[in-house]
């Protein structure tokens, strides 16, 4: 993970990039994704959450994987990100990943696959 960008105080957008892909692979979180890092959960509305997020970078992701009732879970050699969010906290997606124009796109929505414990 190589970048890390607020929208608009609305959204969060990771970017990352591999060898195997050619250009950025960018994951759209429309919640705000849970941190782990130093030994805690940091939340979007803890102080010091923006900033705990963006250490995470440059970061190398050791895993990830989708669980239904889990959510999504990026780990990376500096911490974690997690995509697990309540049914408030959930509008119309709660995130999209994006490729190159080859590698297509993904979208996770509440009531589906993953998430479909927020129907």
């Amino acid at each position: 993970m190589y970048s890390v960008e607020f929208v608009l105080n609305d959204y969060v957008q990771l970017r990352f990039d591999a060898d195997e892909v050619p250009g950025p692979v960018t994951l759209n979180c429309y919640v705000w994704p849970m941190i782990e890092s130093r030994g805690r959960q940091w939340r979007e509305p803890d102080l010091g959450y923006a900033d705990t997020l963006r250490s995470l970078t440059p970061g190398i992701v050791v895993s990830a994987t989708e669980r239904t009732g889990k959510g999504i879970r990026i780990e990376l050699d500096r911490g974690a990100v997690v995509l697990d969010p309540t049914a408030d906290e959930v509008f119309v997606e709660v995130a999209e990943l994006m490729g190159p124009a080859n590698f297509g796109w993904v979208v996770w929505r509440p009531g589906e696959d993953t998430f479909e414990h927020l129907a």
